[in-house]
């Protein structure tokens, strides 16, 4: 279990993922005054996770392996594949949930049957993988 504690890529990465979950219910706490500790498992919201967990990855490796390596380009390629779902894929599905969802409404009570918030806006994903290059450039 320590060799896998010294693999400083894969450190950074899960430490944003799990501080952009934190701040998650941090905003959500200061906006509604209520703790929502289901916000940290939940999907989409400010900062994005997803972004920040890649970009950590992706810089860490960097800084080990150098951003000429064959490792950087790779895991690189792969944030910016998954940023991209999560700003454009997955954000189109929020907004096709939302337009169900509302036009369920007049049918239903419970008219929250989708999950709304699967996706990021661009905003979302910057603020998200800018925390990934600050968790991993603070690590090394």
């Amino acid at each position: 279990m320590e060799n896998i504690l010294q693999n400083g890529p894969l450190v950074t990465a899960v430490m944003s993922w799990f501080l952009a979950q934190l701040i998650k219910v941090v905003i959500v706490l200061f906006k509604t005054r209520e703790l929502d500790v289901a916000k940290f498992f939940a999907s989409g919201g400010m900062p994005s996770s997803h972004s920040s967990t890649v970009t950590a990855l992706a810089t860490a490796v960097g800084f080990e392996e150098g951003v000429t390596s064959t490792l950087f380009a790779i895991s690189a390629i792969f944030a910016v594949i998954v940023m991209y779902d999560a700003s454009g894929v997955r954000l189109a599905v929020s907004k096709q949930a939302k337009i169900l969802n509302d036009f369920f409404h007049g049918r239903t009570k419970d008219y929250k049957l989708l999950n709304e918030l699967v996706g990021h806006t661009p905003y979302q994903v910057i603020v998200g993988a800018i925390l990934g290059i600050a968790v991993a450039a603070w690590y090394y």
